[in-house]
């Protein structure tokens, strides 16, 4: 049995639904790393299933660096809406414009194999999918642009 405070803790630093963050700790012998891991496991799954899903709605993000000198324009895709005005999506968008402004991706493809600026342990891919198992929808990076001076 694993103890309440654990799964809130789990589920605080992932945003994983609490049914989810149970199984894996519960899976994990109530080891948070391997808990993660099994999290980020089962997100890679449910993403590569949502792929397939037509994205339609999404949202533009812009990031400029506190110099004034850099910036990055990016473009991300979701199913719907409402997912698309969301505070998670919204950071996503966030996160990956400051990636572009950072490490000047040649293109998406190469955005996605990334090693996360914030989190080296992750890719831009990984942070992607986790957003995909977490909200439930397909999550498409379309585009980006950057400006230097």
């Amino acid at each position: 049995m694993v103890s309440i405070d654990l799964i809130k803790q789990l589920r605080e630093e992932t945003g994983i639904s609490v049914g989810e963050c149970k199984k894996a700790l519960e899976q994990a012998k109530g080891d948070m790393v391997k808990a993660k891991e099994l999290l980020r496991a089962w997100g890679r799954e449910v993403a590569s299933r949502k792929q397939k899903r037509e994205a339609k709605e999404g949202l533009v993000e812009a990031y400029v660096h506190a110099t004034g000198k850099v910036g990055a324009m990016i473009q991300v895709r979701c199913e719907t809406d409402f997912v698309s005005r969301s505070a998670d999506v919204k950071n996503l968008c966030h996160e990956l414009a400051l990636q572009v402004v950072s490490m000047d991706p040649e293109d998406v493809s190469s955005l996605l194999d990334q090693q996360y600026v914030r989190d080296t342990s992750r890719t831009i891919r990984n942070l992607t999918e986790e957003m995909i198992a977490k909200l439930g929808e397909n999550i498409v990076v379309e585009r980006f642009v950057r400006f230097e001076l």
